[in-house]
């Protein structure tokens, strides 16, 4: 097995094909501007990853993500594999080649969704046993299989097996969830042979900040090329999610990326980027969108609604989207109720731009160190964050 390279320094060169470089922070808060190096181009951070389970992103098509300045895309290992399969990909010479992205992909481990269905499988030390939700085939993953799958694909970014529990597992649970993490974590380090691919670890320990600072002080020393934030939007309130990933990633390397997995509403992004993160993946633009639900600057609209039916006005008036500047609200929301596939297709696009264009703002904020005045214009106070559930199923 080949020896684990060590993740760049601050000061390496944003140029080469691995390694993170912080390019600024801003003054009032933690956040910081970045750059990421990968063998399929650069990431500018802080940057959101559109979902692209399957290879794709729904409703889009490659170049389309590309125009909207996506610079990573996100897939995940588990469903590759059953569906159609990483042979098949690597036939192709891989996921970039197959799905026609050009840019960075990083791919979960799949450990989340394997979990999730907690009825179909069994845990052990030496991984996990699962029934495929798509012919009902039995699988086994061992963390080292999960490192290989990821390489055969030719991700930029792996991520490690880890385990994940609900909100409410009960204490020793996820005691024995975080320990099992971290031994896995080791095992995926060892098995890694790509130089070319980074991986990143997953720190775990549900609501438990204790747990969550030994499961960083177990994972840190490995030398990962990144650290992601993992077990969080899975049901707890709203107020605890934002407490514990801002207790947790100021156990994370200043050197490294540091990604919040499976978050979240726009303004949760604002506040998550000035706690210091780096990285973050959400279905949340993209399914809100086939479900008729639109981000705009003046807040959520449906889009079904008869409100809609015969206004001429644009999607959002501040957005210079291919959808807002071509249609009416009033042609989107007839396609929409028609049934017409062009109706998922504008929504996603505009949804995605919002996210995407609001992370370049943060960035640019950043960079002048006004992170707190462009929280503001966006309607973002930094302060508290509300108390609610935060919606189940969305991490990962």
């Amino acid at each position: 097995m080949s020896s684990v390279p060590a993740a760049a320094p601050p000061d390496a060169d944003p140029t080469s094909t691995r390694g993170f470089r912080v390019l600024s922070r801003d003054r009032g808060t933690r956040a910081r501007r970045g750059r990421l190096a990968t063998a399929h181009g650069t990431v500018e951070t802080p940057a959101f990853m559109p979902v692209g389970t399957l290879g794709t992103v729904k409703a889009m098509a490659p170049w389309e993500l590309e125009d909207l300045g996506a610079e990573m895309i996100l897939g995940n290992t588990y469903h590759l594999a059953l569906r159609p399969g990483a042979d098949v990909i690597a036939r192709h010479g891989g996921l970039h080649a197959f799905g026609g992205w050009r840019r960075a992909i990083l791919t979960d481990s799949g450990g989340f969704q394997i979990f999730s269905l907690n009825s179909l499988c069994r845990i052990d030390e030496d991984g996990v046993e699962f029934k495929s939700h798509v012919d009902g085939s039995r699988h086994f993953f061992r963390p080292e299989d999960v490192i290989a799958l990821q390489e055969t694909l030719g991700v930029d970014v792996a991520m490690v097996l880890d385990e994940c529990v609900a909100a409410d597992a009960p204490a020793d649970s996820v005691v024995r969830a975080v320990q099992r993490t971290t031994r896995w974590a080791r095992r995926a380090i060892d098995a890694r042979t790509r130089d070319d691919q980074q991986v990143f670890a997953i720190v775990q320990g549900g609501m438990d900040t204790a747990l969550r600072e030994r499961s960083a002080a177990d994972l840190v020393p490995m030398g990962f090329d990144g650290y992601a934030v993992g077990g969080l939007s899975v049901g707890e309130r709203r107020d605890l999610t934002h407490s514990v990933a801002r207790h947790t990633v100021e156990l994370l390397p200043e050197d490294r990326p540091r990604y919040l997995m499976g978050v979240g509403t726009p303004d949760e992004l604002v506040r998550f980027v000035a706690m210091g993160f780096d990285m973050f993946d959400c279905v949340m633009p993209t399914r809100n969108a086939r479900n008729g639900t639109v981000f705009t600057s003046r807040g959520k609209l449906a889009i079904r609604n008869a409100e809609h039916r015969e206004d001429t006005g644009p999607l959002d008036p501040d957005c210079s989207c291919a959808a807002c500047r071509r249609f009416s609200r009033s042609f989107i929301r007839h396609l929409f109720v028609s049934g017409e596939i062009l109706a998922a297709r504008l929504l996603t696009t505009h949804n995605l731009h919002f996210y995407l264009d609001r992370m370049a703002r943060l960035r640019r904020a950043i960079e002048r160190g006004t992170l707190r005045a462009e929280a503001a214009d966006m309607g973002v106070d930094l302060g508290a964050p509300p108390v609610e559930a935060s919606p189940q199923g969305e991490q990962r």
